[in-house]
């Protein structure tokens, strides 16, 4: 049986916002609403099912949401700032990885085919073009509890049932909050304004790509993807872990998400351990 992102493809519906807080935010609202049990039969009914691919397009975002609580700041009507709904089953609450690096290379793709090569992914999923800041993604998911019953004992599991990708990118911006410390935007790199809306129907279909791709192939291609073009890797760079300030060389990312370094010794890293020092 093909996978929904098939039947569906990411980006069907594309819907605009003239202005919202977050776009993220906003497909939460969409995803809540159609989980009320208002109708007996909507309770057997998975409202992700009906809501996979849609993209909510925001023409301005007065409080976007970035990684570990910052938030993203974009001019109105000059960037891509969208959402957009997934069913991620089949994969497993355990392999949430995977959906970031689909994310994650999607953008990567998209934006390189306007910046060049000099396009990269920093880990997790930070889009950056040579030493400046284009593009961000956060996925936000939802988790509902399960009883499983094994050799007799019962435990709780997650089971995940949705997520959304909300992705931001610098596009026609020229002009930067003082507290960003390197940003990029397409038009600076190119010298060219873009048709925002254009640009970011094209990356839902790459987005889409991607996912069917994980979906109907596996991880191992695209997870090869996201180390090939992976900022700074096998490259000397300053971390800052707590009070500690070391440098290591980026060696690689695992499976399941983690940062790995050599310096003295080798060191993995979860997400929100270390806090790269970037000139």
């Amino acid at each position: 049986m093909p996978h929904l992102s098939s039947v569906k493809p990411l980006g069907t519906p594309f819907i605009e916002l003239q202005s919202v807080d977050s776009t993220n935010n906003y497909a939460r609202q969409q995803i809540q609403a159609a989980s009320l049990p208002d109708l007996p039969e909507r309770q057997s009914i998975n409202p992700v099912k009906d809501l996979h691919g849609t993209a909510y397009f925001a023409h301005e975002q007065i409080a976007g949401k970035g990684q570990r609580g910052n938030s993203w700041l974009s001019e109105k009507d000059a960037n891509i700032a969208i959402s957009i709904i997934v069913n991620p089953q089949p994969l497993l609450l355990s392999e949430q990885f995977q959906l970031n690096v689909c994310a994650a290379v999607a953008v990567q793709n998209f934006f390189m085919k306007y910046a060049s090569d000099d396009t990269k992914i920093k880990w997790p999923n930070d889009i950056y073009w040579q030493d400046r800041k284009a593009g961000g993604i956060l996925i936000e998911s939802g988790v509902s509890s399960r009883q499983s019953t094994v050799n007799n004992q019962q435990s709780s599991l997650g089971n995940w049932d949705w997520s959304i990708i909300g992705i931001g990118i610098n596009i026609n911006q020229t002009s930067f909050p003082a507290e960003l410390p390197n940003p990029v935007s397409l038009k600076q790199i190119t010298g060219k304004s873009f048709d925002t809306i254009t640009l970011a129907k094209e990356l839902c279909i790459v987005l889409n790509e991607k996912f069917d791709k994980l979906m109907n192939d596996g991880f191992e291609e695209i997870f090869s993807q996201y180390l090939l073009h992976l900022y700074k890797k096998n490259a000397t760079v300053k971390l800052k872990k707590g009070s500690r300030v070391f440098e290591a060389t980026i060696k690689t990312i695992s499976t399941s998400g983690k940062l790995i370094v050599q310096h003295s010794i080798e060191e993995e890293f979860e997400f929100g351990d270390v806090e790269w020092l970037i000139k």
